[in-house]
């Protein structure tokens, strides 16, 4: 009889291994903050792409250039916001991107994987924070980026490093506890 208790012990030996497996993955999925995922581009130059104005958004000054990484080493913070007009959460953060800009902060906008039409319809119905809108139809320039998707938010310093990426929608507790510090600190150590 013995014999056959062991035997059934040893049966339990995988279904013990997957329960401590499975609680482990468990716990790593929900453990940390999602929106601070890794970059490799913390601290180096911001890609090297010049990006198509979004044809026909103009502002009452004139039409709405495009971008390149010249524009971002121009002396001062830029935050650089990735959005599309078919994200949800792009809408949802869209009213702290105004709020940003109101504040004096320089933005940039990197339209991603976008119909030009539905972009303008969704900037001219909620407002454009940006002073420059880059097209990246294709997605090449979110891979440059280093983009997990949208919405996603860089801030660059006045020499066009990459400083800081916050991944998801901004809420108006990160806006204020995590992205305006970060933007404080990249204008601090200048």
């Amino acid at each position: 009889m013995s014999g056959r208790f062991a035997g059934r012990k040893l049966l339990l030996v995988p279904v013990v291994l997957f329960a401590a497996l499975a609680a482990l993955l468990y716990a790593r999925l929900y453990s940390g903050d999602p929106a601070a995922l890794p970059s490799a581009l913390i601290g180096r130059p911001a890609p090297d792409v010049a990006l198509p104005a979004l044809e026909g958004l103009r502002t009452d000054a004139g039409p709405v250039p495009g971008f390149s990484r010249a524009d971002l080493v121009a002396g001062h913070v830029t935050v650089v916001n990735v959005f599309a007009s078919w994200c949800a959460p792009c809408r949802q953060e869209h009213p702290l991107l105004m709020k940003l800009r109101d504040s004096g902060v320089a933005m940039v906008g990197i339209n991603y994987k976008d119909d030009a039409e539905n972009a303008r319809r969704f900037l001219g119905g909620l407002g454009n924070p940006f002073g420059k809108v880059g097209v990246d139809t294709s997605g090449r320039a979110g891979v440059e980026w280093g983009v997990y998707g949208v919405p996603e938010t860089f801030v660059v310093s006045g020499d066009g490093r990459i400083a800081y990426k916050f991944v998801g929608p901004l809420t108006p507790e990160t806006l204020e506890t995590v992205l305006k510090p970060q933007i404080e600190k990249v204008k601090a150590a200048r």
